[in-house]
């Protein structure tokens, strides 16, 4: 029976690295459906479901960070007996971030690689507006200035009156979220970012190197906030890289 925190995980026989993959705000596990027919045997795809969002969707949504990551750290102990790597987008950065360190914090072993990808160093100074708590026609604007919500999703009353509270959800984490100092993560960080994502500029990733006393990366790619799907392939080249050096 498929575990509901990873409900597409499917073992490889020859995989000796396990990916952990956390969604954007308003995603889901399936964004990264694909990548395991784009990635070698021997990295395990293992995307990480959250209450509230597609497969789970009958459950309650969680908008406070400190109780997500208490109930994600005893989901994911199982999942770490063999070496492992945390890729997260957006939200996803900061949740994988956060589990980082308190995974850290709580003496387990460190993901061999931590790839946040679009998303600000989480020491660099909120400048927008907060928008989780706007009245719904200026958060669908927002939405659609981001341009990852489709636009026949934007213009679907029926389909926005289930999408709308869960992406709401995500936005009252992502933008609530309170940085605290803790000790330096060890393990190698790689800040990927959009070339016209307009949200996050490359001074905003390369705030990510403040967080590690490992080695430190930052790569640029076509597209904007979304580049991880309009620029899929190039970016899956350069992770399997990253990934296989650690074998």
């Amino acid at each position: 029976m498929p575990d509901i925190w990873f409900p597409y995980y499917r073992p490889r026989p020859q995989a000796r690295l396990r990916l952990f993959c956390f969604h954007y705000a308003g995603g889901g596990a399936a964004v990264f459906r694909s990548w395991s027919e784009m990635l070698p045997a021997q990295i395990d795809i293992c995307a990480l479901q959250l209450p509230g969002h597609e497969s789970r969707l009958t459950e309650d949504l969680i908008t406070d960070f400190p109780q997500l990551i208490e109930k994600l750290l005893p989901a994911f102990l199982p999942y770490l007996d063999m070496p492992y790597a945390f890729f997260g987008h957006s939200l996803g950065a900061g949740i994988s971030f956060e589990l980082a360190r308190t995974l850290n914090k709580s003496g387990h072993q460190l993901p061999v690689h931590l790839f946040v990808s679009g998303r600000r160093g989480p020491q660099v100074e909120r400048r927008d507006p907060l928008t989780y708590n706007l009245p719904d026609p200026e958060f669908i604007v927002k939405l659609r200035e981001l341009e990852g919500t489709p636009e026949e999703v934007l213009q679907h009353r029926e389909l926005l009156e289930i999408l709308l509270p869960v992406i709401r959800a995500d936005f009252t984490l992502s933008e609530t979220y309170t940085y605290q100092a803790q000790p330096l993560l060890s393990c190698p960080l790689s800040a990927y970012g959009g070339l016209q994502d307009n949200d996050v500029t490359r001074a905003d990733l390369a705030a990510w190197q403040l967080e590690t006393s490992g080695p430190f990366v930052q790569r640029m790619f076509p597209g904007n906030h979304f580049f991880l799907n309009s620029a899929r392939a190039n970016l899956l080249q350069i992770l399997k890289q990253e990934l296989l050096a650690h074998l």
